[in-house]
């Protein structure tokens, strides 16, 4: 069983919580995922199955997607509900106040990843140093926010929802502490829905009792994503019956033989390699210097 399957993570779920569902459900040894997510946040968290595990470190699309809400004057050590919570002295903000801020928070900006999240400090996860009580220092981190939009705002309660598209490394908790330090209070994020992940999305996504009752009934290939899914940002070339065996067997293909002869490539470019009745064969990379199309990762095998 190869390919990819959108689950709705729920809530007090791990992402490897996940995995192990998928994998006791689908009875397949080989399931991985891309794009963690906190236990306590839900939505998209694409599930690798068979030969897409191998696409793990290499997935070219690693933007997402997050609707979080937010409450104003409180301040947690996780930067969540979810933490040790204290209320803060500061003054309320209006909804033009916070709105005036976030073009200061869109764009490339630096953040700072909080203490408790899975980064490593000298080999050590840095949430296990801080449930020992233990801060250290972090370095800031150059992430690029693509759109940040206040959905909601309620100047009575000082609680709010933002939509944010954001890159890979993005924690939202603590652009949320952010952006609330910038207004002179304190936040904590309240609730985190990831809308996409790596190019799926929440109307791709099943939930985990969905998925069993699919398997129970052997319709689980209906929701089965293509390996190839998580390329299509890539370019598709179709290659000849004896290119395909040749790239099979981990050749490289003489670009002048195929249909890059007629392309403007740069080095090092990456193509969907398919044979002649559309298969998915994997990825090749253009060698400018060697005039070929070297395998860059084999997904036929």
């Amino acid at each position: 069983m190869n390919g990819v399957v959108v689950i709705n993570k729920p809530t007090d779920f791990t992402s490897f919580d996940v995995v192990a569902v998928v994998r006791k459900t689908l009875g397949t040894k080989k399931v991985g995922h891309c794009g963690t997510l906190d236990p306590n946040a839900t939505g998209v968290l694409p599930v690798l199955l068979g030969n897409a595990t191998k696409a793990q470190d290499i997935i070219p699309n690693h933007d997402k997607c997050y609707e979080a809400t937010f409450k104003l004057g409180l301040s947690s050590d996780t930067l969540d509900i979810w933490g040790e919570v204290a209320e803060e002295n500061g003054d309320d903000v209006t909804k033009k106040e916070f709105m005036e801020v976030l073009p200061k928070f869109t764009g490339e900006i630096m953040q700072t990843p909080p203490m408790f999240s899975a980064i490593k400090k000298d080999g050590v996860r840095l949430y296990d140093l801080a449930r020992q009580g233990i801060e250290v220092e972090r370095e800031a981190r150059k992430i690029t926010i693509y759109s940040l939009e206040l959905l909601d705002f309620d100047e009575k309660t000082q609680e709010g929802k933002i939509s944010v598209s954001c890159s890979k490394g993005t924690y939202i908790r603590s652009l949320i502490d952010d952006i609330a330090k910038s207004l002179g209070t304190n936040a904590v994020m309240t609730s985190l829905v990831r809308s996409s992940a790596c190019g799926f999305t929440l109307d791709e996504a099943i939930s985990l009792d969905e998925l069993k009752a699919l398997a129970e009934n052997d319709r689980v290939e209906s929701k089965i994503l293509s390996t190839e899914s998580l390329f299509v940002t890539y370019e598709e070339l179709t290659v000849s019956d004896k290119q395909a065996v040749r790239f099979y067997n981990g050749n490289p293909l003489d670009i002048t033989r195929t249909a890059l002869r007629d392309m403007s490539v740069s080095d090092g470019e990456i193509f969907r390699v398919k044979d002649m009745n559309g298969t998915f064969l994997g990825l090749g990379a253009v060698d400018i210097n060697k005039g070929v199309l070297k395998i860059y990762k084999h997904f036929s095998k």
